[in-house]
């Protein structure tokens, strides 16, 4: 996994002193209220990170901007049945939104993925609720690929971006 920089942040992997900051964003209800929440307590999570025999194979980076930890993103293996491919996944520091953050982390790893993985395509999957991501999404270029219903009832969207 290697590090890269948008015009405003900083991509990089973490590293065990981030533990507060990745407990703190993706501990916090408002900011995952359309993620999937991890079974597992969130520093145990962040703790297997680190773990040689729980380490995920996939890019994780904590996201700077000028020194302030503002958000997560990861470019990960789908785990979903529905989808083969690689899922763009990201959060945002409530204190950071509205700022167009959220579109230029999108866009850094999508690019990432693209350009520099050479993928042929991005994937994301979003809560037609979630209409900001829904709106984020489109913006830089991804559309509408699919939905299905899950278990729960919920409905999800799928939506690709191609290189």
């Amino acid at each position: 996994m290697s590090d890269f920089r948008t015009g405003r942040l900083e991509f990089r992997p973490y590293t065990p002193a981030d533990e507060d900051h990745f407990a703190g964003l993706l501990g916090d209800p408002e900011v995952t209220r359309w993620m999937g929440v991890p079974a597992r307590p969130i520093r145990e999570v962040f703790r297997r990170g680190f773990d040689p025999a729980t380490k995920p194979d996939w890019d994780i980076w904590a996201i700077w901007e000028n020194g302030t930890f503002v958000g997560h993103g990861e470019l990960k293996p789908s785990p979903d049945e529905h989808v083969d491919g690689h899922e763009l996944v990201y959060a945002i520091v409530p204190g950071a939104w509205g700022r167009g953050l959220g579109t230029e982390i999108a866009e850094g790893i999508t690019k990432y993925g693209l350009e520099t993985l050479g993928l042929d395509a991005v994937h994301a999957t979003v809560a037609p609720e979630n209409e900001a991501s829904v709106r984020l999404l489109r913006k830089i270029g991804y559309t509408d690929a699919g939905s299905w219903v899950e278990d729960d009832g919920e409905t999800t969207l799928w939506m690709v971006r191609t290189a």
